[in-house]
């Protein structure tokens, strides 16, 4: 009973997993055709259908050819839709079918494409591999192993690349398992007990690699590492004399050393040296060469530590080089004399005083790695754009380098920049308007618009001139009475130009700002006081910015291509609707990324912005019948708009 009521919560959990799948996919899916519909509209149009045993590629033609949507169908879908849709979106038609008959729908630009849907295959996690240790002294040459039925390639790999030592397999151990432990022992020596522990024998070659292979049935592996040992070639000492090497007490173990030094060249041509050294000490290579070559030298200090090193044809300048790199020691030749120590030393200091020629000072200095300036001191001469070093010789000459290279001419761009705002606009003013008024006079203009306005003298001279010869008396009006006719309509054409120029350097910002600011008043009321109130009022001008801001950031190529970023901001006032309110403004505003060949032009903006406007007043009902609305009421209409456009030209100069 209780294992079938486990098999029932399996199979629930995974009904449930399923279904929250299923949700996940259409919520994805659904998503992607509500992008898409921006670029099909047709997804958004409702539909009706009514089918019965229709196939699916039929229903979707249909639906296709209806609302304009290209749409493909795998033909080996074989479905019959039985369905009846009233008043809904195509979308979420498509979202149905999908979700009842397991189909999935792919794009490409505004093509669908109705597919079977293939659940993902979970990928299984990577086996871990299986760690072991392998540590290792460059120093002293000793190997640290610690396999327990490790894979021979696995070891091998970790063995190349801790010890920078290549070792390879034979064809017949891959895939063979190695155990054992050695701690402390010389490269050399750990690979051969390794070797012998597995049933395994470990050959050198001449190019320096390290092959594991495979015992022969006759071959004993005690033997083999008795014979390799034997088999050590003696090596020539200081003195010319045939020597085992003389061993060297290094670290935790013993490590074979050796020194073989050979001087070619005559007298008329510099001496070259071909050195072998493995794991002697430093000072000891450096007093051997200098006696083989009869070179002078003085010694601030010890030089300390070994080296294993092989070179052929090298000076002894080279060979020292290569010696104290990386070590905390350096040497300086003075006539013929080799002064050799710690670089700290006051005798091995050196001074140079590096003059930048198009670069500023603080951003090379800048550059400079870390790992360069270690043990050098770097101070900035700005008075000649130059920085001074003080240190080690060799690491004066890397900083010195370094700073030629990045020493360069740097382009600057000259950005020129014609901003234009074409402003168009017409405005329409007509009507008729009395009444009393004292201090009305007769006065305007009649041409080329009618703005006049008639006192009441005029008005009763028109009147008596109409009722010539008293044949009819029209009266006369008040003496404070006017008449103000208005029938003008105003077309202007405005064109703003402005040409600024900036110049920047390589990868830097211009900047240009140019507006202007009005004020608004605020009046603010406070009441303290809660028995006894008090009222405090406040004025303030609040300012109102509006400006014409471009912001360029120009990038050059090696094909005299040049990138920009240009952000361009332009704001204007508009005219106030109400004197109490904060001026009026309009804002423009646009961004881009623009790659223009040098002295090339590129047009930017063209935005356009547009304003109308209304507005009558009348006598109630008289002013809204045809033909006599006109002497009862006055009507005015404007409208204008404005263009912005902005050429950029940019210019390379070196």
């Amino acid at each position: 009973m209780i294992k079938k009521i486990h098999v029932f919560i399996c199979i629930i959990g995974l009904m449930f997993a399923s279904m929250a799948q299923t949700q996940d996919r259409m919520l994805e899916l659904e998503t992607r055709l509500k992008e898409l519909s921006n670029q099909i509209p047709g997804l958004k149009q409702p539909i009706d259908f009514s089918v019965s045993g229709v196939s699916l590629q039929e229903f979707l033609r249909g639906m296709a050819e209806t609302n304009s949507i290209n749409i493909n169908v795998d033909p080996s879908i074989d479905v019959k839709i039985y369905n009846n849709f009233s008043n809904e979106s195509v979308l979420n038609v498509l979202l149905f079918i999908c979700k009842e008959y397991s189909l999935d729908i792919r794009n490409v630009g505004s093509i669908l494409s109705v597919v079977r849907y293939v659940p993902p295959v979970a990928e299984k996690p990577a086996p871990k591999a299986k760690e072991f240790l392998v540590t290792y002294s460059a120093y002293s040459d000793l190997l640290t192993l610690d396999l327990k039925n490790d894979s021979l390639d696995a070891v091998a790999k970790k063995i190349t690349q801790v010890t920078k030592k290549n070792v390879i397999l034979a064809s017949g151990v891959r895939g063979h398992l190695v155990s054992g432990y050695v701690e402390d022992m010389p490269f050399e020596g750990a690979l051969q007990k390794i070797a012998f522990a597995n049933k395994l024998k470990m050959s050198k070659t001449t190019d320096n690699f390290y092959v594991l292979q495979p015992l022969d049935e006759t071959e004993d592996p005690l033997n083999i590492v008795t014979e390799a040992k034997n088999k050590k070639k003696p090596k020539k000492n200081n003195q010319g004399n045939n020597t085992n090497g003389g061993m060297n007490t290094m670290g935790q173990g013993t490590a074979e050393a050796s020194l073989d030094v050979e001087i070619t060249g005559d007298s008329l041509g510099p001496k070259l040296i071909n050195l072998e050294a493995i794991s002697t000490p430093i000072n000891e290579i450096i007093k051997t060469v200098a006696e083989e070559l009869k070179a002078s030298y003085y010694l601030y200090s010890e030089v300390k530590g070994n080296a294993t090193i092989r070179v052929n044809n090298v000076t002894f300048d080279q060979l020292l080089t290569n010696l104290l790199n990386g070590t905390d020691y350096t040497y300086r030749k003075e006539s013929n004399v080799f002064l050799i120590g710690e670089r700290k030393l006051e005798g091995l200091r050196a001074y140079k005083v590096v003059q930048l020629h198009f670069r500023s000072l603080e951003s090379v200095q800048e550059t400079i790695p870390s790992e360069l300036k270690k043990g050098v001191e770097v101070k900035e001469f700005k008075e000649l754009n130059s920085i001074l070093l003080s240190g080690s010789l060799p690491q004066i000459n890397e900083i010195e380098a370094f700073v030629r290279q990045v020493d360069k001419v740097v382009p600057m761009v000259l950005i020129e920049v014609i901003m234009m705002d074409v402003r168009k606009s017409k405005s329409v003013s007509t009507g008729i308007s009395a009444g009393i008024d004292s201090s009305a006079k007769t006065g305007g203009s009649i041409f080329p618009g009618l703005d006049a306005t008639f006192s009441s003298k005029s008005i009763n001279n028109f009147l008596s001139f109409v009722g010539i010869n008293n044949l009819f008396n029209i009266g006369k009006v008040s003496p404070s009475f006017y008449v103000k006719l208005k029938a003008m309509e105003d077309n202007s054409n405005v064109e703003v130009r402005s040409m600024p120029k900036l110049s920047t350097l390589n990868g830097h910002d211009a900047n240009l700002s140019i507006g202007s600011t009005r004020y608004y008043y605020v009046e603010t009321q406070n009441t303290l006081g809660t028995l006894t109130t008090s009222t405090i009022k406040t004025k303030q001008w609040n300012p109102v910015e509006a400006n014409l801001s471009i912001n360029f950031k120009p990038m050059v190529s090696g094909d005299d291509q040049v990138t920009m970023e240009v952000n361009v901001n332009i704001s204007d006032f508009l005219e106030n609707t109400s004197n109490d309110a904060p001026p009026a403004s309009s804002k423009s505003q646009f961004k881009s990324i623009i790659r223009v060949k040098n002295e090339d032009m590129v047009i930017l903006g063209g935005l356009e912005r547009t304003q109308k406007s209304d507005g009558g007043s009348g006598v109630p009902i008289l002013s809204r019948i045809p033909i006599i609305k006109w002497l009862f009421s006055s009507r005015t209409r404007s409208k204008s708009k404005i263009v912005s456009v902005v050429f950029i030209k940019p210019t390379i100069i070196y």
